[in-house]
């Protein structure tokens, strides 16, 4: 789950993380109070979205006085931002962060994420800041420091002293920037984190470090123990199928295909991918209904996936382990009656009860294309959208 800059923040500040304060308004009024509440005279204000390049498009202000700060909050608020991050929808911003500027003399990168190559965590460190990491590790990743981070969340001591020096800290700076260092890790571990980055981390003339941006992504599978985090959910972030799929506990997300995808087990949903790719064909969506799907389940699967319009024939691909397939069969005909599918329907089962679902979807008597495997059943899906049988 992702969440907002401010959100990030405020975890971070619990860490002791140097950041400049800051307020968040989503209305004309609020950002009046925040004003009064940091008696600001001048500020940084940033657009609330979850997406990055913020800056280049146009979503980050700097304000120079009262007045101002006022009528580019106006301006922000409601804000929809498209770039390559966002995709051609883009993403409306209901918030901005109003923030006291920082006088910056040189900007660096920190951040945390799991390594899975060596199944563990990291800490990501670079003295060039304020672009993105990987254009960094693409054009110089000699400037890119890789140092692990404890179970924990604990840094060993020769390892922070090791990157105060590559990223070029002396004095007080040393000192203060091991330590932001330290706190990212344990916030990283203890928050249960995918990714924690802070970029820029910048040092002001008089050599302090100030944390003026942060990113925080968190393990959906551990949101049930990140009792604070779990409410930082945005779903006006995220495109309303995968809302509605969050809303009915189905793993979904939106692919640029036309082939709309129903599996159960993410392994599957990922093979079914692949082999509809082989036959020439593009998926439209990742989809698993888990291993427990009820009529109903299956049912709001079907709507996610009629929801995306440049679906033009859905592969249903199940392997009844847990799954009842008689389950499936019925599910997909109660989804079939009710939406009045149109469009080409391949169902492909397997395993536990399957006969019994096969001949519920034989006796249904409705157009469905039956598939004896996951080959059959890509090859039939991929045919069927160039009028074959």
């Amino acid at each position: 789950m992702d969440t907002h800059e401010y959100q990030a923040k405020e975890i971070l500040k619990k860490y002791g993380m140097p950041i400049p304060e800051f307020g968040v308004a989503a209305s004309s009024a609020e950002v009046e109070q925040v004003v009064q509440l940091l008696r600001l005279s001048e500020a940084v204000v940033k657009i609330q979205v979850h997406a990055g390049g913020r800056g280049k498009a146009g979503g980050v202000k700097f304000a120079k006085s009262k007045d101002e700060i006022v009528e580019i909050s106006k301006k922000l608020i409601g804000m929809k931002m498209v770039n390559n991050q966002t995709g051609p929808q883009g993403i409306i911003a209901h918030k901005v962060l109003i923030t006291k500027p920082v006088d910056i003399a040189k900007e660096y990168y920190l951040g945390a994420i799991i390594d899975r190559e060596h199944a563990m965590p990291i800490l990501i460190a670079s003295p060039e800041g304020g672009v993105d990491i990987e254009v960094i590790a693409e054009k110089t990743p000699e400037k890119i420091l890789k140092l692990p981070i404890g179970l924990d969340g604990s840094v060993k001591p020769y390892y922070l002293l090791r990157l105060a020096n590559f990223m070029g800290w002396k004095g007080k700076t040393a000192k203060q920037g091991m330590e932001v260092a330290a706190s990212l890790a344990k916030a990283f571990i203890e928050t249960d984190s995918s990714l924690l980055e802070i970029n820029p981390l910048v040092k002001t003339e008089e050599g302090e470090i100030w944390a003026i941006d942060a990113k925080l992504s968190i393990d959906d599978n551990a949101l049930f123990r990140q009792k604070e985090i779990v409410t930082f959910y945005d779903p006006t972030q995220l495109p309303q199928n995968e809302v509605a799929a969050q809303a009915h506990d189905l793993a979904y997300i939106s692919l640029s295909g036309n082939i709309g995808c129903m599996v159960n087990g993410a392994g599957l949903a990922m093979s079914t991918m692949d082999i509809i790719h082989h036959y020439g064909g593009e998926p439209a969506n990742f989809l698993d209904v888990g291993g427990g799907a009820t009529k109903e389940k299956v049912t709001e699967g079907f709507k996610i996936i009629l929801a995306d319009e440049n679906v033009k024939a859905i592969l249903v691909n199940i392997f009844g382990g847990i799954m009842n397939c008689a389950t499936i069969a019925e599910g997909v005909i109660a989804a079939s009656e009710e939406l009045s599918i149109k469009i080409p329907l391949i169902v492909r089962l397997e395993g536990t009860n399957v006969e019994e679902g096969r001949r519920i979807l034989k006796e249904s008597k409705l157009e469905i294309i039956s598939a004896e495997g996951m080959a059959d059943a890509a090859e039939k899906a991929v045919a069927s959208l160039k009028g074959g049988k």
